[in-house]
């Protein structure tokens, strides 16, 4: 019995050498499982693939049209809902914040939590309230009016509703930063927290690509210029 035991063990291990040997990609798929990323259930992961300065390059360079006709319900009436059934704001403040707490009896509004503002390096204390909600706000990191002006105009209703319900578009940020961005492209505003810009410019070309939103001349040449200085950034998909 022992000398079959330790037949077939050698047998196991030949056989796991020979397919390590011979197919790579198993071989790197196996040696890669033990270091697998652990996530939080509520954190949010994008996947990291090309770089930024290559897919900035692949982005049409158009003029601004007029912004006629713009108005946020052309974008769909308030937030959608998530999967889960919840609207996404109250999705993306459970993702972003930390320490947060839901409504009693509730899995979907937040109440509290805390921001670590990636536009100022802020930390800020959100309560949710009349007067207290606004000094946290969901970004459009790619806003409704630009998308608008630079290709959203033509798009069906359901495409400009799932833009603005994107969560790789959205973004919990400090309430008077985002009044100040507003409407602006990179050409005009970035944000005040320097360390940031790199990842800000990086979503800001993964939204354009994935929706086929222009970007001017001026907006090309901002991102190329703040790209330049982490050429290893990847686009977040």
């Amino acid at each position: 019995m022992k000398k079959r035991s330790l037949t077939r063990t050698l047998v196991s291990v030949f056989t796991a050498i020979a397919l390590l040997n011979s197919t790579p990609a198993i071989a790197s798929d196996l040696l890669q499982r033990d270091t697998v990323q652990v996530v939080a259930p509520q954190e949010r992961v994008f996947t990291q693939s090309k770089l930024a300065s290559a897919v900035l390059q692949t982005l049409t360079v158009k003029g601004r049209a007029p912004k006629t006709g713009y108005e946020r319900a052309k974008f769909g009436d308030g937030w959608g809902d998530a999967a889960n059934g919840c609207d996404m704001r109250n999705e993306i403040l459970k993702w972003d914040l930390r320490q947060e707490k839901l409504r009693a009896g509730d899995s979907c509004i937040v109440e509290t939590g805390i921001l670590r503002d990636p536009y100022t390096a802020k930390t800020i204390k959100f309560v949710r309230g009349v007067k207290t909600s606004s000094l946290v706000q969901i970004d459009h990191v790619v806003s409704l009016s630009d998308a608008w002006q630079k290709g959203a105009q033509q798009w069906t209703d359901t495409r400009r509703e799932q833009f603005a319900n994107d969560p790789l578009n959205l973004l919990a940020v400090d309430g008077p930063t985002n009044a100040q961005k507003s409407d602006s492209d990179a050409a005009s505003w970035l944000p005040p927290n320097k360390a940031y810009r790199c990842a800000f410019i990086a979503r800001q070309i993964a939204v354009k690509a994935k929706y086929r939103v222009w970007v001017t001349a001026a907006e090309k040449k901002a991102m190329a210029g703040i790209i330049s200085a982490c050429p290893k950034q990847a686009v977040p998909n």
